[in-house]
């Protein structure tokens, strides 16, 4: 994967280009809005990762004007304004994903490569599958091994959301957002119990395991077969 880092605080933005290398992720850099609209206009990356304040020209300048120019390259914003107004402005803006400063880094590496792996992943997927698992997501029906799994509405969204991400970590902020539609963490152990409930569904009877927990960072579907 191959990304874009646009983002003035030099310190940070060192950090980031060493921390996604060392994760087997090749980052460029551009220290400013201009700069940035111009590398991420004539070159391709996978995500670009943005500040949204910046000298030049400010990151949702550069988001509506890649837009503009045709360029839909997944872009995820970083930014120290984090209410949910300022979250709707730069989703509306053309940005993908919204994650407000401060942030832990692995949060931040599961999201780009979660905007990396959508790039290649057309919306119009009707059935996801992961080892012999298999979701429906017009008929809403799971069956794994050909036999039928019933599910409630809120576990079959989870499903679908850890499917569509299989092979990458999926962080409790990202659930919350994408499946409870939540853009604060309410504190409840709402979600271990829909994962608990979900893992004993899609896993009772069957020897493989597919839902794990990574510890600290969030929960993966994956086929280990």
């Amino acid at each position: 994967m191959k990304i874009l880092i646009i983002e003035d605080d030099l310190e940070a933005a060192a950090y980031l280009t060493k921390a996604f290398r060392e994760a087997g992720i090749v980052a460029d850099h551009a220290s400013d809005g201009e700069s940035g609209l111009f590398m991420g206009s004539e070159n391709t990356y996978d995500v670009i990762v943005i500040d949204r304040m910046l000298p030049r020209r400010d990151g949702l300048s550069v988001i509506s004007e890649l837009r503009r120019k045709g360029i839909h390259t997944p872009v995820l914003i970083l930014s120290a304004l984090g209410q949910v107004d300022d979250r709707v402005t730069g989703l509306r803006a053309g940005g993908d994903d919204y994650l407000p400063k401060p942030y832990a880094f692995s949060e931040l590496l599961a999201r780009v490569e979660v905007l990396g792996r959508r790039k290649g992943t057309p919306e119009q997927d009707v059935i996801y599958r992961v080892g012999d698992l298999e979701l429906d997501r017009l008929s809403h029906e799971v069956r794994r091994g050909g036999k039928e799994i019933p599910l409630q509405p809120r576990e079959f969204r989870l499903l679908e959301y850890l499917m569509k991400n299989a092979g990458q970590v999926v962080t409790r902020t990202m659930l919350l957002e994408n499946v409870w539609d939540y853009h604060f963490d309410p504190q409840t152990n709402v979600i271990d119990v829909h994962v608990s409930r979900l893992r004993s569904k899609i896993e009772k009877d069957f020897s493989q395991p597919l839902l794990k927990t990574i510890r600290g960072a969030g929960y993966m579907i994956k086929d280990e077969g």
